[in-house]
């Protein structure tokens, strides 16, 4: 097989450089004050920018997929130029206007057109990649997720740098350019394996949506949902949630500097690792019981610490919470990573792109949901975050339900 013309270069390494580039939106957090203090407005109408960023995700993936079925150099060209046109807009939006006409920019740019690109991006390369890996679906598709999660490790020392020599605007324009060679050179080189022929069958494939009729689909869509939902209520609180673990102690500055860098590539390791053991079982489902497992388990102890030591920050409390978040992090990486593996292991490969696009409308709802449910749940009770956990492991106690009594075992 040639060497331009072989499973590396034609998918995996494609799929990384699309997956590299869109998967920057989660350093949101490294200039969304900075975005803020630019155009006078508050963190918290700013931060609208970046849940509007992640429901448009889930949204144009769930409507994109027939479309990357059919042509996915047309979806990724789509990517491409969408991404990078909602940077560029975004520094520019920053760089003339202030108040709320920014805001309404940045929700437009950022938001919508960013967040377009962002999920049929997201989406474009993964069937690709589970036809020449046919047989290491999970590997396959870790690697290219796991570009998505390693993006924010990589990216945000970047990111400081630019923002803190040149300026937030200049920062949002020399990026917005890079991803845009990054992205076009992915959308050259992303190719089908010679032979694969799609399906041009659209009578039966119809009204997606039926597709919430059927009970396996539901309850995938439900899992996905809520480790999504109980992922970001944490993961974007997960500096805060550490300074209440560590108020007081000498460690606090040198805890939140470094371990937000470890969850992030937990994060990473999540995605590759729990897919790529996927491959390994007989039933993929399993990972997403071993994911919701932990999690209930951490969040038992972290909640129980918590009350032993009466709310008090203690360093016994901190390591239970850095856990905490490291196996949250894993865990919500690896939910993404194996989801089109276990969808194509239930409806096989026909319409994998339509049915993983439709199932990635929950992350677009969860965008919307997740985080705001902390805050809610912060300005009721007077900034307790035991209560998020909680409400979490509640989350976590159905999610296990459904993956037993919806989505069970794969039939023969």
């Amino acid at each position: 097989m040639s060497i331009l013309n072989n499973k590396w270069t034609r998918a995996a390494i494609p799929a990384l450089l699309l997956h590299c580039s869109i998967g920057t939106v989660y350093c949101w957090s490294t200039f969304k004050e900075a975005i803020a203090d630019k155009i006078g407005m508050s963190t918290f109408a700013v931060g609208w920018a970046f849940s509007l960023a992640i429901f448009f995700l889930g949204m144009s993936a769930a409507f994109a997929g027939k479309m990357v079925e059919k042509n996915i150099h047309k979806s990724s060209l789509i990517a491409c130029i969408c991404f990078s046109l909602g940077m560029i807009g975004t520094g520019l939006f920053i760089q003339f206007t202030s108040g709320i006409i920014a805001l309404l920019g940045i929700f437009l740019c950022y938001g919508c057109i960013m967040g377009i690109g962002l999920g049929i991006g997201y989406l474009t390369p993964v069937k690709t990649l589970m036809l020449w890996f046919s047989e290491q679906k999970g590997l396959a598709t870790g690697i290219s997720i796991m570009g998505f999660g390693l993006a924010k490790a990589i990216a945000t020392p970047i990111m400081e740098f630019i923002q803190g020599n040149l300026g937030i605007e200049k920062m949002f324009y020399i990026l917005g350019a890079t991803y845009f060679i990054m992205m076009f050179v992915g959308h050259l080189l992303l190719k089908k394996p010679d032979g694969w022929i799609e399906k041009d069958d659209d009578k039966k494939d119809g009204n997606m949506l039926k597709m919430f009729k059927d009970k396996t689909f539901l309850g995938i869509w439900l899992m996905f949902f809520i480790n999504i939902h109980c992922g970001l209520a944490l993961i974007t609180y997960e500096k805060q949630i550490l300074g209440v673990a560590f108020l007081g102690t000498a460690i606090l500055g040198t805890i939140i500097s470094i371990v937000p860098s470890v969850t992030a590539a937990f994060n990473a390791l999540g995605r590759i690792g729990f897919s790529t053991l996927s491959d390994k079982m007989k039933e993929r489902n399993t990972v997403y019981k071993i994911i919701f497992l932990s999690c209930m388990i951490i969040t038992a102890i972290a909640l129980a610490t918590f009350a032993i030591s009466n709310g008090a920050s203690s360093i016994v409390f901190g390591i239970i919470t850095i856990v905490l978040l490291v196996v949250v992090n894993s865990g919500y990486g690896g939910g993404f990573s194996t989801l089109p593996a276990l969808l194509s292991e239930r409806f096989g490969m026909d319409k994998i792109s339509s049915l993983h696009g439709l199932a990635l409308s929950a992350w677009g709802i969860a965008g919307l949901t997740g985080n705001n449910m902390s805050e809610l749940i912060l300005s009721l009770t007077n900034r307790t975050y035991d209560y998020i956990l909680i409400a979490t492991l509640a989350l976590y106690i159905i999610g296990m339900f459904i993956c037993i009594k919806m989505v069970g075992k794969k039939t023969a």
